[in-house]
C-alpha cells in the first residue's frame, strides 16, 4: 500500500495508507449489507472508487497510473460452487464488453498460470489498446481468504447462515475488477477514426457506442429562415426530455454533420421545407451516413431503439 503522512507538522504527522483496491471495504461491510438488505447467497456487492498503486514508472497515457478509478464487484457464493460462478462471470463480463460493439477482435482472454496467494482461479479480459493487448478487466476466484483474514484480525465473525443448508459458513468470493480509466481509453481508442470516403474526402468520426455518446441527437434547421428554426426548436424541446440533444444552425449542413461526427452524436435530424408541409424530417445515421425520411412522431422511438441500454444489455 502507498504510505503517506497526515498532519500540519511533519514531525507530528500520522502515517496513513492509501488503499490498493476497493475490495476490502466491501468485505468489511459484508454482514452489514447482507443483514440490512436481507440478501440471500449468491449475491454481489459492487462499488466504484479511487485506488492507488506504487507504479515506479507511470506510463502509456492513462493506462498505468498511481491514482485511478476502480470498479469492482465481490460476488458471494457457497463454498464448492465458486468455480461454477467463476466461469459464469467470465462469460458474462466478456459478453458485456463485446455488446458495446467496438469489435470482437479487440478482446481476448488470458488465464493465469501463476495465481495470487488468495486465488484458486484467475483470468484477464485483455483489450487491443494502441500499445497492444493489455489487461482491461480481471476475474478472480478469491476463495474465503479475505473474509477469514478480517475475521482473524478483527475478532468478529463474518459468516452467513444458509437457511437451505441450515448451517453457518464463510462464503467464497468471485471478483470482477475493471479500471474505469482503462475502460475510457479502450472506448476512445477504438472509436476515434479518420475515414476516407468514396468521394475522396475525409472525415473524423468518433464511433462511440450510442449508449455512451454524450449527445444522442442533433436537431438542425436547413436554413435560418422561413420558420424552420422555430419548427426545429419545437422538435428539440420535445426530444430533450428523453435525450441529451444539441441544436446547430450555423454553417452548411455538411459542416454541421462533420461537427457532430467528430463528437460522436449518433443521429442528426434535419428540418427542411417539406417538414412544414407533412411533419416529416430527415434523420441521418452517424456510422452509415445514410439518411431516412421519417415522421416526427416516430423520432423518439427511432432514437431510443439505438441509444437505449435496455436494447444493448437485454439479449
Amino acid at each position: 500500500m502507498f504510505s503517506t503522512e497526515l498532519g500540519s507538522v511533519a514531525g507530528d504527522a500520522a502515517t496513513i495508507y492509501l488503499r490498493p483496491e476497493t475490495a476490502q471495504g466491501i468485505f468489511v461491510n459484508f454482514l452489514n449489507v447482507q443483514k440490512s438488505g436481507r440478501m440471500k447467497i449468491p449475491f454481489g456487492i459492487a462499488q466504484i472508487g479511487k485506488a492507488f498503486r506504487n507504479e515506479i514508472v507511470a506510463r502509456q497515457f492513462i493506462f498505468r497510473m498511481r491514482e485511478f478509478e476502480q470498479m469492482e464487484m465481490q460476488f458471494f457464493v457457497r463454498p464448492g460452487e465458486e468455480m461454477q460462478w467463476y466461469n459464469h462471470w467470465k462469460d458474462a463480463r466478456l459478453k458485456w464488453h463485446k455488446a458495446l460493439g467496438l469489435g470482437e477482435n479487440y478482446y481476448r482472454e488470458h488465464d493465469h498460470i501463476k495465481l495470487a496467494h488468495y486465488a484458486n482461479a484467475a483470468c484477464d479480459i485483455e483489450f487491443d489498446f494502441p500499445m497492444g493487448f493489455k489487461e482491461l478487466e480481471g476475474i478472480h476466484s478469491r476463495t474465503d481468504f479475505d473474509l477469514k483474514q478480517h475475521e482473524q484480525f478483527s475478532g468478529k465473525k463474518l459468516q452467513y447462515f444458509d437457511p437451505e443448508l441450515n448451517q453457518n459458513y464463510v462464503p467464497y468470493v468471485v471478483e470482477t475488477s475493471v479500471g474505469l480509466d482503462r475502460m475510457f481509453l479502450a472506448v476512445m481508442s477504438a472509436s476515434y477514426k479518420n475515414e476516407k470516403l468514396e468521394d475522396g474526402s475525409e472525415r473524423v468520426v468518433l464511433s462511440l457506442p450510442a449508449q455512451l455518446a454524450p449527445y444522442k441527437v442533433a436537431v438542425m434547421p436547413l436554413t435560418k429562415k422561413d420558420g424552420l428554426p422555430e419548427k426545429a426548436t419545437e422538435i428539440l424541446n420535445d426530444l430533450r426530455f428523453d435525450f441529451n440533444c444539441q441544436y446547430d444552425e450555423k454553417d452548411s449542413p455538411g459542416k454541421r454533420y462533420r461537427r457532430q461526427d467528430a463528437i460522436g452524436t449518433p443521429y442528426c435530424v434535419m428540418v427542411d421545407h417539406q417538414t412544414l408541409e407533412d411533419n416529416t424530417v430527415t434523420i441521418r445515421d452517424r456510422d452509415t451516413m445514410l439518411q431516412e425520411r421519417v415522421s416526427i412522431s416516430e423520432l423518439r422511438s427511432k432514437i431510443d431503439e439505438k441509444v437505449s441500454w435496455r436494447n444493448l444489455l437485454v439479449q
